[in-house]
Formats: structure tokens, sequence, C-alpha cells
């Protein structure tokens, strides 16, 4: 038998003037029409609900008659309470409300449940080494000390931040003290950190056209002026930002691998970003958010590595190169800026959490980071190419893909008459989670094309199997 769920709001207010046994009454009443409790459900026994709510037994006993006088409840004897059968199945969702989820389901991925195919985002889940992860942090759940059950500090882990300076250093040419390292919980929180410490209401601010598009929904919201300047097959147009917003205080970059079409910003650009900004006086954020993987060629070393005064905000995370629920990401704050950092991440948070930090800083100390990151290179090597072949292969002359030279998605191009909205919108009804390319722009003129995670794609045959879904939905 079902039993009512274990998150339901039947506690009561003893401030109220309405009896508590009719607030409880209203508690299941809510909960059914809601849908929280469905017919066949069963419900606490009385004596266990009474002393939930520290209440007298016969306080919830007169609730339990009148809903079951009212046809809301059924006593079965033995067997218990349980919501009555006949009761009708509570009201759908409101048209507006399910528009709403339906949009909101175009662009977030990210619910909680199990991955989509051709998600962007992810790394190759099936091949993180889970078992190494589980006995490091293991280790140091049994060993954890009762000082580390208090607040961990709000700049991170000291031997975290530690580790993150020394891999920086060796292999994207950061040089950086572990003082200047602060641990957050992603992108969106590594932002709020920055602007709370370096704006001001007004501030304008380069936005790469097209763009992260999650950066672009948080900085909407925020007291910033958003200046959108657009992006060629050499990256960030330099001095069209100039003539946009000479001024800008800030400026936001991919510049290793461009958000979304993959493009590198070109060594020209990117002195000539570094020169606009020492002389306005303005900071350059460097998302280097999944640098680590590159096919062709070197690694590039990172914008932050060419900064000679200092300008350059670098931000980085764990979530491509480990896995996304760790929820771990870093910046390297200005040595000019690290008191100011300092003080707002005491009063933004009360720091990440030790466990996983702790975890991470061992997973690099023993070497195990740098071997993951060779290994996940090779793979997504041979996943990218697979993928972009037999979608190639398969969808045939609707798309077009020419592999950029790192990254974890492909963008597979479409003619200017189509319409990739629509198309994504079909794809994702078949379950797919690929997102239109044009929803990414702001003002420029959108390019037509899908957005593809290959990270998950397992083999040839799955990648034939999805390849054929994307065919029947664009059919």
């Amino acid at each position: 038998m079902k039993t009512a769920k274990p998150d339901l709001d039947l506690h009561v207010d003893r401030t109220l003037e309405l009896p508590m046994y009719m607030q409880i009454c209203q508690r299941f009443k809510t909960a059914i029409e809601q849908g929280n409790l469905h017919a066949g459900d069963r419900v606490p026994a009385v004596r266990a609900l009474a002393t939930e709510l520290n209440l007298a037994r016969g306080t919830v006993e007169m609730a339990y008659r009148i809903l079951t006088d009212e046809g809301y409840l059924q006593v079965r004897g033995a067997a218990g309470t349980v919501v009555s059968p006949s009761l009708p199945p509570p009201a759908v969702l409101k048209p507006q409300a399910a528009v709403a989820g339906q949009a909101h389901a175009l662009i977030v991925d990210h619910d909680g449940k199990a991955p989509k195919p051709l998600q962007m985002g992810l790394p190759a889940l099936d091949a993180f080494p889970r078992k190494v992860w589980n006995r490091l942090v293991g280790h140091r759940l049994r060993g954890s000390e009762p000082a580390r059950l208090a607040y961990p500090d709000p700049a991170g882990y000291d031997r975290l931040r530690e580790r993150i300076a020394t891999y920086l250093g060796v292999s994207r040419g950061v040089t950086c003290l572990p003082e200047q390292v602060f641990i957050t919980t992603g992108l969106r929180n590594t932002l709020d950190l920055t602007f709370s410490s370096l704006s001001t209401a007004g501030d304008a601010l380069w936005l790469e056209d097209p763009g992260y598009i999650f950066a672009r929904l948080f900085l909407q919201n925020t007291a910033l002026k958003v200046v959108p300047v657009p992006v060629d097959e050499h990256g960030l147009v330099v001095e069209a930002g100039k003539d946009l917003s000479p001024y800008a205080k800030f400026a936001m970059v991919t510049p290793s691998h461009q958000s979304p079409l993959g493009v590198t910003l070109s060594l020209e650009r990117r002195m000539a970003l570094l020169e606009w900004a020492s002389k306005a006086g303005s900071w350059v954020i460097e998302d280097d958010y999944d640098s680590e993987f590159r096919y062709q060629g070197r690694p590039l070393p990172a914008l932050k590595s060419l900064d000679r005064n200092d300008r350059v905000i670098y931000s980085g995370t764990f979530s491509k190169a480990m896995f996304p629920g760790l929820r771990l990401a870093y910046v390297v704050a200005p040595a000019s800026a690290v008191a100011r950092f300092q003080a707002v991440s005491c009063n933004l948070n009360a720091g990440c959490p030790y466990l996983f930090q702790a975890g991470v800083a061992d997973f690099i100390a023993e070497g195990h980071f740098s071997r993951h990151l060779k290994k996940m290179r090779q793979l997504y090597a041979g996943r990218r190419a697979m993928t972009a072949r037999v979608f190639q292969e398969i969808v045939g002359d609707r798309i077009r893909i020419d592999l950029q030279p790192g990254g974890l998605h492909i963008l597979a191009q479409l003619a200017d008459h189509e319409d990739d909205v629509a198309l994504a919108d079909r794809a994702r009804t078949a379950g797919l989670a690929v997102h239109p390319v044009s929803r990414w722009y702001i003002d420029a003129k959108p390019r037509q094309g899908l957005l593809l995670g290959f990270a998950n794609v397992v083999d040839e045959k799955d990648a034939r199997r999805l390849a054929l879904k994307l065919k029947q939905a664009m059919a």
C-alpha cells in the first residue's frame, strides 16, 4: 500500500485563531488538491501524527473524523486510514503555467534528473573513476576531526587553494598565490563574488554576442549594463567593443573555446583586449570553462598568462574536468583586489562543503586529476569524431559540422532558411536535449544551428540511434 509523502506540510500554527484540528483538515485538503496526496495513499496514524505535531491525540482524531465525514479519507480498520479512492484526480496545471514550464525546459537541462541524450555541459559520467573518488572522500569522512564539522572557510579550503594555484601555474601558465584563489559553487557564484567586489550600479560590461546564455540570464538581473559585442571566426571583435562602450568596466570572454561557437580568441585580439583593459582601467573576466579538452595542436595558454597589468579575473570549474555534481569552481582574483574579494566572500556565504573540497585536493595531490584529464582527452577525441561523422552521414545535407579544436559540444549548422528553434523543440519532444544556437544571440544576426553535447555518446550504435531520432524530428 502506498504511504503518504514525507515532505507534506502538516504543521500547525499555534498563533492563529483557527482551531488546530481545522488547520490539520485544511493541510490535508490542500495536499490532496495540489496532487501531493493521491487516492489510495495511506496517511499517518493518529498516534504518530499527534506525536509529530505535539498535539493531543483527540485533536488529530477530530480532524480525521471530519475529513472522513466529508469524503476525503477512508478508514480501513487495521489497514489504516487512506485518501479516499473515490476522489477525482487533482486539477491539471493552468495553461499559462504549463507554457511557462515548457519555455523553462528549453534552456534548463540541469533539473536533478537523469542526464538527457546530447545534453550540453556534461563530461563523460560513465568514465569518471568513481571507486577512486569514493575511496578518497570516504577516507576524509572517516578521519574527520570535530573542527571540520564547523563552518568552512568562506574563501575555500586552504589545501585546495594551494593545489589549484600549482595546477594553474603548470597547465595554464597562470602565476598566482593561493591567497588569490577563491572557491565558489559555480560561475554564477563567481560572478556574484566578482561584481560585489568590484562593480557599482550602472557599470557597463562587454558580453560576447553570441555568448553563454546562462551567464546572460544572470547578468540581466544585475545592476550592470550589458553591452553585446559581436564575435567572428577570431573571437570577440575588440574594436567593435571599443566603439560601443570604450570605458566599460568589464569584459567577459571565453577565449579558449568560445561559447557557443567554439572559435578561439586570436593572439592579436587577446593583446588588443588586454591593452584596452589596461588603458581604460577595466577588468576582463576570463571564463576558462573547458580549456582542458583540446584535440588539435598544443593546449593554448590562458589569457591570464599574458596579463602583465593584473587586469584579468580568471574563472575555472571542476564541473567539466570532474563532474558537475561537485558544485565546485574557483576564481583567481587580481592581486590588488584580494582584500575586497576576501571581505565580500565572508558576507556572501559560509563557504563550500569541506568534504568535497578536501576530496578534490586529494584527487589532485595523488595524481588522479592529471591522469583523468589525459584519459578524457583521448576518449573525447574519439567520441567527438565519431559523433560528427555519424550525424553528418545520417542527417545528411540538412546540417554541416565543422569541428573546432576543443570543447565538449559541437555545432551542427543549418541553412539560413531553417528554423532552429522549431527543430530543437521537435528534437526535445523526441527526448534529445539539443539547443538552438540562435537563442544565444542578443543583437547580432543569428546563425541557425543545433548545439549537441557529445561527451556521453558512448559508441557508434548509440550515435546512430540518436542521429536517427534527430533526423526523424527534423523531417
